[in-house]
């Protein structure tokens, strides 16, 4: 019967997986049918996590059957019909230890990645580009420092405003933009209450917290759209305040940022990336749409 189930488990997980990795093209971290387990990586960082959660699940799997296999022993070697007598045992030196130690041993094994993983999520090294990003209720701005300083607002799409391929509360007017292959340090700050800046198909979360400034980074290693939300409750609109990640070749994100500095200068939306002109961008909503 156990294994039964685990196998059970096992193909939903390996079915939800394909699914998310098959559907929607481009399109990542946008929800798919009977979707299980982590979504698809996009980036170094996300597999670095998803390598730790794989350690960390098979060592959990292991306990869950010993502690299982150890209760069906006991229960069946020392029930009353063939142990009357029960042992009056009071201690054992040698499971003590073992019962110490063994459980150090696993928290070292697991502790060692952790923090491993946790340092290399910090900082970027060598970065080929800067974005600042500040949260705001209920909306996303975002500046790029290295390609003079131009800023915009992203806003979610609102349900009557979406246009075909457009995701319902995950697409927004003005994507984040990006070069594929680049080193994307990430500088989050918060301009109201604290916000976070989640993207889990490229593994980045970052708070960002008023008056402060906090640091992480990410890559995205192929062209695509990456989708992410806000995951820290920030007010009443806390559940419409989604992240769109579009990763383009270095030369259509080079074309992109000449055009937005000019066109952002205007007060005007950048227009859609050329390769990704599928889906059109719809107009930028003011604060009293966003906040509806």
């Amino acid at each position: 019967m156990a294994a039964f189930a685990w196998a059970l488990l096992a193909m939903m997980i390996a079915g939800g997986d394909a699914l998310a990795q098959a559907a929607g093209g481009g399109m990542v971290g946008a929800p798919q049918p009977w979707g299980m387990g982590l979504q698809p990586s996009g980036g170094p960082i996300k597999d670095a996590i998803s390598s730790f959660n794989t350690l960390v699940f098979w060592i959990i799997v292991a306990i869950t059957i010993f502690v299982f296999l150890l209760l069906v022993y006991v229960v069946l070697k020392f029930r009353a019909e063939v142990n009357p007598n029960p042992s009056r045992t009071s201690h054992n030196t040698l499971l003590e230890v073992a019962w110490t130690v063994i459980p150090v041993l696993i928290l070292v094994v697991i502790a060692i990645p952790s923090f491993r993983l946790i340092y290399y999520q910090d900082r970027a090294v060598d970065a080929d580009l800067t974005i600042n990003v500040q949260g705001r209720q209920w909306y996303w701005h975002y500046a790029y420092p290295d390609h003079g300083n131009f800023t915009f607002d992203s806003y979610p799409v609102q349900t009557a405003d979406l246009q075909p391929g457009q995701i319902r509360n995950l697409d927004v007017d003005n994507p984040l933009v990006i070069p594929v292959g680049a080193t994307v340090r990430i500088l989050t700050t918060g301009q109201d209450v604290i916000h976070s800046f989640f993207v889990p198909s490229l593994g980045v979360q970052k708070y960002t917290i008023p008056g402060r400034t906090m640091e992480t980074w990410m890559r995205a290693d192929r062209a695509g759209t990456f989708y992410g939300q806000c995951n820290q409750i920030c007010g009443v609109n806390h559940w419409f305040m989604p992240i769109v990640v579009r990763a383009v070749p270095q030369a259509e994100f080079q074309a992109w940022a000449e055009q937005a500095k000019t066109r952002f200068a205007e007060g005007l939306p950048p227009g859609p990336v050329p390769a990704l002109a599928a889906a059109p961008a719809a107009p930028t909503l003011n604060v009293a749409e966003a906040r509806r």
